[in-house]
Parts: structure tokens; sequence; C-alpha cells
């Protein structure tokens, strides 16, 4: 979206919310971004009567549809959680008014002292999220999604960042491992997935968590949103404490009769393997981000994700081809080779 877009966008905005501004007694003149995703959405907050703010979302149609988001957040209403309150949803023109759930996410606030109640209070939604699944609800997590992610990161992180061609002996091997990782994904019982439940997308808001950014949710692995919570974009954390803060969601998961496995070192393995599906992803997104959208600053977060995989590619046999590949062009060496 160019900057004439974007202003002609705003106009927009503007125009739409001079309509409604008797209905909620807005105050146009408090009108301010508040944040912008990896998307080209984009939000503004904004004073109410009786020292209310509201949010605004601009989702530019084509690019994107606020359908899925109201679908998504009506179905975490059904679960008990606290997402957005919706007051008027405009389909056409791609734009939301909706609750303000707070200024800080878990991000903002993360210390070593206050991590394990916020997350506690994140595992304790995502199981309300997982308890209420049903098939035919949301879209399918099948196969031709998974690779269609996975594949991000030969395509815009190996060869777009890396500039580094694969041989047609390494696109074996590493299709290869792609289909065992993919494999064992689809190999879990699955539940509602948010996609993106991370440090970022968890406000703090009262009750804990505000839960934001789940218009991606689809219907999928049931290790996925662990995953994505305990091995996050912008932050990292001690394995003593992933270790912890996982037994602790599976023993709360079994307990609501979610279908994690009965064994936590099987689960444990799903959670590792779904990660990596999802850390490859992200690789391959940062960068498309970066040179499709011109957005460089997720760029800075790559060193952590070639971490998690790093660690996670040295611990299976299976998934060495990775730490191979990345050998080719990173400056941190594994030191295996490859096995034609």
């Amino acid at each position: 979206m160019t900057q004439n877009d974007k202003d002609v966008r705003l106009e927009l905005v503007k125009a739409w919310l001079k309509g409604l501004a008797p209905k909620y007694g807005l105050q146009l003149e408090t009108l301010a971004p508040a944040s912008a995703d990896a998307s080209f959405r984009r939000y503004f907050r904004l004073a109410a009567r009786d020292g209310v703010t509201m949010i605004v979302m601009d989702a530019p149609p084509p690019r994107e549809n606020i359908a899925p988001f109201v679908k998504v957040d009506a179905l975490m209403h059904q679960a008990g959680l606290n997402v957005p309150q919706l007051y008027e949803t405009d389909e056409g023109q791609g734009l939301i008014l909706m609750s303000d759930l707070g200024r800080q996410t878990y991000l903002d606030v993360l210390t070593e002292d206050n991590a394990f109640g916020l997350f506690d209070a994140a595992t304790d939604a995502l199981v309300e999220w997982q308890r209420i699944s049903k098939p035919g609800i949301l879209p399918e997590y099948d196969h031709a999604v998974l690779k269609r992610e996975i594949d991000l990161f030969p395509e815009w992180y190996v060869a777009r960042h890396r500039g580094y061609r694969m041989n047609d002996k390494q696109r074996e091997i590493v299709g290869e491992c792609f289909e065992k990782i993919i494999a064992h994904n689809l190999a879990e019982n699955r539940v509602f997935v948010h996609r993106d439940f991370m440090p970022r997308n968890l406000m703090v808001s009262n009750p804990n968590p505000g839960v934001i950014d789940f218009q991606d949710a689809l219907y999928g692995p049931v290790s996925y949103d662990i995953a994505s919570l305990m091995r996050d974009a912008f932050v990292s954390w001690g394995e003593s404490f992933v270790l912890d803060t996982t037994i602790r969601y599976w023993e709360k998961a079994r307990k609501a009769g979610i279908a994690v496995p009965e064994d936590f070192g099987v689960f444990w393995e799903d959670v590792e393997w779904m990660g990596m599906q999802r850390h490859l992803k992200v690789l391959g997104i940062f960068a498309r981000i970066n040179y499709r959208d011109g957005k460089p600053k997720y760029l800075a977060d790559t060193p952590r994700f070639l971490n998690y995989v790093r660690q996670t590619s040295n611990r299976y046999h299976d998934l060495k081809p990775i730490n191979w590949l990345l050998d080719e062009f990173e400056e941190e060496k594994s030191r295996h080779a490859w096995t034609f």
C-alpha cells in the first residue's frame, strides 16, 4: 500500500466514523494510530463518551478481509475469552469499530518475576479456546496450507534473502525433510488454532489476557498454539521455563478433555516438530515482508528463529538436513555434511 493509498484510506476511516460519532459519542479529533502489524491492516484509537476509548481496524479490501475476524471473534466470545466487542462492522469498506482491550501487550510488560502468572493465564485461555473446538467450523490446517507455509523458507529466506541456490539433490533432501515435518504435524489431533498465540497478541487486560490478531485461525494440530507461545518471535525463554509451562498447559488440557497425548514425552516431540514448521515459515515471512512489503524491522528477529531451528534440528536425526542447509550460508556452522 502506497502512502497515497494510506491517505485515501484514512479519509475513508474519518468519514465512516463521522457517521457513527453521534451514536457512540466519538471524539474524532482524538483519532491516532494505535498499532500496525505485518499485514496491510492498521489500527487507530479514539475517545468516546464517558471516558471510554475505542479501536478502529482499517483492513483495505481486497488485500484484507474482515469476515474471518468477525467469525473468530464470535467463537472466542463463545469460549469465554476476553476479545474485543465489535460495535460496528463494514465488510465492504473493511472497517470495524470495536472495544479497546488496553495499551499494553504481554510483550511490553514481561519480566522474570511476572512471567509465570501471565503465562498461566494465557494457557488457561488457550485451553478454553480449544475446549469448544469442532470440525467443519474453521478452515482446515491441512497438508496444502502447511506445505505452502514451509515453502516460504526456501523461496524467501534461502533464495531471496541469503541468495543461495540449492542444487537438485539438496532440494530433494530438504523436500523429504519438509514432508516428514508435515506428516508429523498432521498426525496430531485437531483443535481450534489461534495461529499467532504469542505475547505480542495478548493484552494486559481484565481478565487476563485480552486476545487479539486471531483472524487467521484454523482447525489444526493441538500443539500449534503452545509451540507459538513458548517459542516467540520477540522474546526467548530458558528451556526449563518452556518445559515447565508446556507441562502445565498439557496437564490443564488433559483435565479439560482436550485430545493431547497421554504421554508428555510424545506431546513434547509434537510441540518441537510443530515448532519447526512454524520457525521455518516465519523466517520466510520475515524475509518476504522485507522484500515484498518494504518492512525491514522483522529481519532483526531472524537470529532468534535460526537458533530455534538449530536447536531442534540437532535433537532429531530426520531434521538434520535443515542444519546442513543453514551451514551453506550462515556464519555459525554445525559441522555436518550433506549425504548424497
